[in-house]
């Protein structure tokens, strides 16, 4: 069964938009935050951002100003939305969805993101 399922990975040229969605299962009902993180080649997994059940929001530095991060309630969907992206942003892009439970840990299977011209 997926519980948490990526998508929207694509070639984009430089500067330009992208938006990954993360679609998570409703049978996970111990979520209390989802997160974005990323692994570049030859690199090891950094977080990107995080949005609550309560939609309070991280971002790493690399990152601010120019990703955003959001929650659709009714999809039960989180969405990362990329703007000015830059060479050093090609990277595989995960989704986890987690609760308090060390049990309640859920990643997906990550979406390719390229950025080049």
């Amino acid at each position: 069964q997926v519980h948490v399922q990526e998508s929207g990975g694509d070639l984009v040229q430089p500067g330009g938009p992208l938006r990954l969605s993360c679609a998570v299962s409703r049978d996970l009902t111990c979520i209390e935050a989802v997160g974005w993180y990323r692994q570049a080649p030859g690199k090891e997994r950094e977080l990107v951002a995080t949005i609550s059940t309560r939609g309070t929001t991280y971002y790493a530095d690399s990152v601010k100003g120019r990703f955003t991060i959001s929650w659709d309630n009714a999809k039960n969907t989180a969405y990362l939305t990329m703007n000015t992206q830059k060479s050093v942003d090609t990277a595989v892009y995960y989704c986890n969805a987690k609760g308090t439970l060390l049990s309640c840990d859920y990643w997906g299977q990550g979406t390719q993101v390229t950025v080049s011209s």
